[in-house]
């Protein structure tokens, strides 16, 4: 990631319906810029704006990148219909433990997000002014 600013969840508001679903479209955002398995041009598009280099609007307009992650799409489509029944089996299985471990992350993330802010700085990952476990101290 280059010395820019990060952008904040609000800033993806332009086209999330709702907090939460930007704070999933960030999360994802973050997921793509650090896939190395990605094409580099969408990887590129994922690190620009969440730098703040590219407005999300104008990324999702742009040819390079829309190109990028329609040809994914098809290959994606492509390799599904040449699966047998035990790989598509095998692939929820797959896809269903995935999901769950990206689940918790995102869990993660929104309760650290809605933690509650107390005098000057926010609470411990417990919610305790004294850090998980520990009392606030007076």
């Amino acid at each position: 990631m280059t010395a820019h600013r990060k952008i904040q969840d609000e800033e993806l508001m332009g086209v999330a319906q709702d907090p939460e679903q930007a704070l999933r479209l960030h999360w994802l955002l973050r997921t793509i810029a650090d896939a190395t398995s990605l094409d580099p041009n969408l990887r590129e598009m994922a690190r620009s704006v969440l730098s703040g280099g590219v407005g999300i609007k104008d990324a999702f307009r742009d040819p390079r990148y829309t190109e990028v992650v329609y040809q994914r799409m098809h290959e994606i489509r492509r390799a599904a219909d040449e699966q047998t029944y035990a790989e598509q089996q095998q692939s929820k299985a797959r896809f269903a433990e995935w999901d769950a471990r990206q689940q918790a992350d995102l869990d993660r993330e929104r309760a650290e997000r809605d933690a509650p802010v107390r005098g000057s700085g926010r609470t411990g990952a417990g919610g305790v002014a004294g850090g998980p476990g520990r009392p606030a101290r007076r």
